[in-house]
């Protein structure tokens, strides 16, 4: 059997995993973007798609079907996102005589459509909150959420409160959903404040055995997207396990489901809840299902697919333990999650006991095409509290070194006490607001002993690559007069470090002397500092001018100063900056308006995402150098302010 993955990253790094366990041949497609991705190379065969965005590649149905018969594969997986659960392709595979991993096309359009699935379900018997029409809003009132008809992921979302906010949500959501699903179509339902997002993973095959494999708790998350997901739920009491379980496998029989499923709950406080929509695909978040339960769930969607018998797989499954899964973006949570871009120059996840699933690997480039997570860090433990711990170590002693992430968010969420009381609701970061969760600052001295291994691994560095002499100390000379020194940059500022190391270690910082006793080891990746009879390590990775110090107290990322700057000027005063590489589809100012702090004044789409950059001040637009449907790039000006 051969087995093409009509997706990328890391979903496709996991199908191609139990593909080679069950002896199964791999296949993967990839746009232009990702020639050179891992998740290329960990197939036995790849055929590129060409172009780089979703739409002129991971999009194009009838190209993936005519990969998969030209390279002669028996089977599509879809993973998740893109055309996983677009009810035409999953035809169009099945009708090139293909295998689907999947549920039947039928069962995907019944669920695809939310608002059609919403009646379906309340015949069923599964509890409901009522869908209209945007122009039916009336009906239901306010607060509201406008949602995407089709597809899922947080995608084509927005909250709104009055009637005045409803046509420019509902003409965003519809733009973010025809990006992202290639159907612009939008619906509202009431907004239920702050509930817990509960979802139940089911299993079905072809001989009527339809099965539950417990909950998982999807409350944390940002922009209407999960970030933090649980199994089991900590708020789910055996009655309400029972009740979600039921009603999670009666939505799956009345649309006849056959494979992986996951059917998601809004839960309110009391335990009343709501069926929210029907992911017709394998979750991202299934390895907490998997790990609490020791099921393979690619697998058992292979075997479904091939018409297997699942009942004695699945007969008495029980679960073990606690997941928790932290899902990794790169995006900056101080800049309202914007999607951040740039070259990993280091990815490592490694710890005991920790699973990660990733696309991405050291020297990557991280672009703008797809959505931005990076990795999902999965730790399981007998107790949640101990998920929690070693999860969030895990991702302390992480080293990502490149674009800006959400590792210290997520450690912080981890480390809440609301979190490990297990009070989590989908307001948690509402509550919580980045700046509070964020990345803090080093503190003074932390973020000195940082600049102080920096400058010991470069000159460390310097003496093992010098041609000659390189067993002499750094520094040497017959008459000593003065420190060598090195200027860097950090988070509180610039600082001068001055050091000797002939005849013992003198370090200063700012003129002041740092008491470091001793070195128990200074090469060019790691220092090792003894301050007041402490040792503690610094793992050092120098990029150019720029020094990533893993140390103690985290991540400090110091920038070298160049001894001899080239004379250059300032950037231009008031200007608003496209913030990464993207499109713009949206100019919401002109020349010579009047305009209030915050106020949005371009909207772009990056990573499959829209963001609305901000006025940094309230003023004058004095000029607007950017179009609707532009491409710009990072850092390029598109509004400039008059104050």
């Amino acid at each position: 059997m051969r087995l093409l993955v009509a997706n990328r990253g890391e979903i496709a790094r996991r199908i191609f995993r139990t593909c080679e366990e069950m002896g199964i041949g791999t296949v993967a497609v990839f746009s232009e973007a990702d020639r050179e991705a891992p998740f290329v190379s960990d197939a036995d065969l790849a055929v590129s798609l060409g172009g780089h965005s979703a739409a002129e590649s991971y999009l194009r149905g009838d190209a993936i079907v005519e990969a998969a018969l030209r390279v002669g594969a028996d089977a599509v997986h879809p993973g998740y996102g893109f055309l996983a659960e677009d009810a035409g392709f999953a035809e169009a595979v099945i009708g090139a005589g293909l295998t689907w991993v999947g549920p039947p096309p039928r069962a995907m359009e019944l669920m695809g459509d939310k608002l059609a699935a919403k009646e379906l379900m309340a015949r069923a018997g599964v509890p409901v909150l009522s869908g209209v029409l945007p122009e039916e809003a009336s009906g239901i009132g306010f607060p509201a959420m406008v949602k995407a008809a089709a597809g899922g992921g947080g995608r084509g979302m927005r909250v709104v409160r009055s009637g005045e906010e409803l046509p420019s949500a509902v003409e965003s959501a519809r733009r973010e959903a025809e990006a992202a699903f290639g159907d612009p179509r939008v619906f509202l339902e009431p907004l239920v404040v702050d509930p817990r997002h509960i979802e139940v993973q089911i299993m079905a095959d072809v001989h009527g055995n339809t099965v539950a494999l417990f909950e998982r708790e999807c409350s944390i998350q940002r922009r209407h997207q999960k970030i933090v997901e649980e199994a089991p739920s900590p708020f789910v009491d055996a009655g309400l396990r029972r009740r979600l379980s039921e009603a999670a496998v009666a939505a799956a029989r009345a649309v006849g489901y056959v494979g992986a499923g996951t059917v998601e709950f809004l839960v309110a406080g009391d335990g009343e809840f709501w069926f929210l929509e029907m992911n017709t695909r394998l979750q991202v978040e299934h390895p907490v299902t998997e790990e609490i339960t020791g099921l393979d769930l690619v697998r058992l969607q292979i075997e479904a697919a091939r018409g297997e018998d699942l009942s004695e797989r699945l007969e008495g499954v029980s679960a073990r333990g606690h997941a928790i899964e932290a899902r990794i973006y790169a995006e900056d949570p101080g800049a309202g999650f914007l999607p951040t871009a740039g070259r990993m120059h280091r990815f490592r996840l490694a710890a005991p006991g920790i699973r990660v699933e990733t696309g991405v690997e050291s020297g990557d480039e991280i672009g703008v095409h797809y959505d931005p997570m990076l990795a999902k860090v999965v730790a399981w433990a007998p107790a949640r509290s101990e998920a929690a711990a070693r999860l969030s170590r895990a991702l302390r002693r992480a080293e990502i070194h490149g674009p800006f992430t959400n590792r210290d968010l997520l450690v912080r969420v981890l480390e809440h006490p609301e979190f490990l009381a297990g009070r989590t609701d989908t307001g948690f970061l509402d509550r919580h607001s980045p700046a509070e969760l964020g990345r803090p600052l080093p503190t003074e001295s932390e973020e000195r002993l940082a600049a102080v291994a920096a400058a010991l691994s470069a000159q460390a560095g310097r003496r093992e690559s010098a041609q000659v002499l390189s067993t002499i100390p750094s520094g040497w000379r017959n008459n000593p007069s003065q420190l060598q020194v090195v200027d860097l940059v950090g988070a509180r500022g610039e600082m001068r470090v001055g050091y000797s190391l002939s005849g013992g270690v003198v370090v200063e910082v700012d003129s002041e002397r740092v008491p470091v006793t001793a070195l128990s080891e200074c090469g060019p990746s790691r220092v090792g500092l003894e301050v007041d009879g402490v040792l503690g390590f610094y793992r050092v990775n120098r990029v150019g001018d720029t020094h990533y110090v893993d140390g103690p107290a985290g991540l400090s990322v110091l920038v070298q100063k160049d001894r001899y700057p080239a004379p250059g000027g300032p950037e231009q005063s008031g200007s608003l900056q496209a913030p990464m590489p993207g499109r713009v589809v949206e100019v919401a100012s002109a020349q010579g308006d009047e305009v209030e702090k915050g106020q949005v004044l371009v909207v772009m789409e990056a990573m499959k995402m829209e963001h609305g950059l901000r006025a940094p001040h309230a003023g004058r637009v004095a000029s607007v150098l950017a179009a609707p449907g532009e491409q710009v790039e990072s850092g390029q000006v598109l509004v400039v302010m008059a104050e």
